[in-house]
């Protein structure tokens, strides 16, 4: 079986096709990267709404240990 040879080109069209291949990898790699962006702004939202219902919950524990205490119990 012969070698087939590699003309300058073949090895061009080769590597055009290489080339394209990767510029496709980067594309989907910015893509999940801007996802990723947007799911960590989704999760600082998440975290600043369960921070904030923690205060509420806290103030609203207090107001109950106040009013056991007021009460004299």
């Amino acid at each position: 079986m012969e070698r087939p040879a590699w003309t300058d080109v073949r090895l061009d069209d080769r590597f055009d096709q290489i080339d394209k291949r990767f510029d496709q990898v980067d594309q989907r790699f910015d893509r999940v990267d801007q996802e990723l962006g947007v799911l960590r702004s989704e999760m600082n939202d998440l975290r600043l709404v369960i921070i904030r219902g923690n205060w509420a919950l806290m103030a609203g524990l207090i107001g109950v240990i106040a009013a056991i205490l007021a009460r004299g119990v």
